[in-house]
């Protein structure tokens, strides 16, 4: 599960271009806003769960949720000058799954990938605006494996923090990481 979470954060960080389509090395800081799986709104569901738990379960879930990543928590990524220069991020962990295209315009990026690992596909496309320190992504995906067919759609918004990542390891060092 944490491992597919940073992938769905690695894919929706793709963002993380300043004004002019060049991409800023340093500390961002990203959340899911919306997230479609497999066409259920992922967000209304769990607002409508919490409508239905006490006021004392409400608070704890609220709690919970706040530090999940893509659950109405924020991760923060570091981006480093490497990963700049190549104007995208890796959309896997394992960083074997770089976008198939990427093409930039004024203040949009849009990119698209696909990639086939143990025996799972995956592909996808997507669209990154950036106003200043702020990056909002829109992206489509569909996997395929022994279980079926799925589909996501995430919509992001990122925050640039500022040159230096306080200590946070680079996304692309990650992927290189053992357990990775």
């Amino acid at each position: 599960m944490k491992k597919a979470t940073l992938a769905v954060m690695l894919i929706v960080s793709s963002a993380a271009y300043a004004d002019g389509g060049a991409m800023r090395a340093g500390l961002w800081e990203t959340k899911v806003v919306h997230q479609l799986v497999d066409g259920r709104d992922v967000s209304e569901r769990m607002r409508a769960a919490m409508a239905n738990m006490t006021p004392e379960q409400r608070q704890m879930m609220s709690a919970h949720m706040k530090n999940m990543p893509g659950q109405g928590g924020a991760i923060r990524l570091c981006i480093s000058p490497a990963m700049a220069a190549k104007h995208y991020m890796h959309t896997d962990p394992d960083g074997r799954c770089p976008p198939t295209s990427v093409s930039t315009s004024g203040n949009k990026t849009t990119f698209s990938f696909s990639c086939a690992k143990d025996g799972r596909t995956i592909s996808g496309n997507g669209v990154s605006t950036v106003i200043g320190d702020t990056a909002t992504t829109h992206f489509e995906s569909t996997s395929t494996d022994a279980k079926g067919t799925h589909s996501m759609v995430v919509d992001s918004e990122m925050t640039y923090l500022g040159a230096d990542c306080q200590g946070v390891t680079p996304v692309d060092q990650l992927a290189k990481a053992p357990g990775h």
